[in-house]
């Protein structure tokens, strides 16, 4: 995800850094059910990096949803991928 959104964030103060705005992202990560997950925010430069692995495709889309309302009009790239275990497809041979 890539968002150039010039908008600000419902609720958001005008002018509050990003630094800050990071930083209570990752409080609702830490207090909420995303809390488990292995997400983390880090600004670089501009940009907002967020990166992790989640257990399903819902959990990315909450992730990804709750990125989208705190980091409205901030650059953010997003790489947080699925590890959903899936079926072997084939026998293990044990010796």
């Amino acid at each position: 995800m890539n968002t150039h959104d010039a908008g600000s964030a419902g609720g958001t103060p005008a002018g509050q850094g990003t630094e800050y705005r990071v930083a209570h992202l990752q409080d609702r990560f830490a207090s909420g059910e995303l809390g488990e997950l292995g997400v983390r925010v880090e600004v670089r430069g501009g940009t907002v990096l967020v990166t992790g692995t989640v257990p399903s495709a819902r959990c990315r889309e909450d992730v990804l949803s709750t990125v989208r309302e705190e980091l409205a009009g901030l650059e953010v790239h997003c790489d947080v991928v699925v590890s959903e275990p899936s079926s072997p497809d084939h026998a293990e041979e044990l010796s």
